[in-house]
């Protein structure tokens, strides 16, 4: 499949799949429409929905791996970026808006120009692979887990 076609939740798998620092696993949500991971992004866990395409928070970790960023509104939209990695080059992409031009660039710089198909069950991330999973592993120990759904800023209440 050619990165410049990923849109909605195929984008959102491939995101997932070039993040093998952050993510650790990928597992689907809501009758497999949404994904979802359990990973740490700097210190920061996160256990749940994974939508970069429709939310400038999760798209975050992938502004926060560029080194340099160019983004241009139109029709199409456009993004020229340099991101963190083994190999800097420059990569450019386009989307039907800056967020998706920015996903696909960032995709492109970890797979190429295409990618293959999304598979569609749990699965660990080994580097920049995957093994499939029977179910996705419990969290275990990590204590108060962040929701990606959350207000940034939102504290909750006080320990007792």
């Amino acid at each position: 499949m050619n990165v410049a076609e990923l849109t909605g939740l195929a984008l959102d798998y491939w995101v997932a799949r070039s993040l093998p620092d952050f993510v650790r696993e990928i597992y689907f949500t809501d009758s497999g429409e949404t994904v979802a991971v359990r990973g740490n992004d700097r210190g920061r866990a996160w256990d749940g929905r994974f939508m970069p395409t429709d939310s400038w928070e999760a798209a975050g970790v992938v502004l926060d791996r560029a080194r340099r960023v160019e983004l241009r509104e139109g029709e199409p939209a456009s993004c020229v970026a340099e991101f963190e990695g083994e190999s800097v080059a420059v990569v450019e992409a386009y989307g039907e808006t800056t967020r998706e031009a920015l996903l696909r660039a960032f995709v492109a710089s970890r797979f190429g120009k295409t990618v293959g198909e999304m598979l569609r069950q749990p699965q660990a991330l080994l580097g920049m692979g995957m093994e499939p999973v029977a179910e996705p592993s419990a969290i275990g120990d990590v204590e108060d887990l962040p929701r990606p759904d959350a207000q940034i800023g939102d504290i909750g209440t006080p320990p007792r």
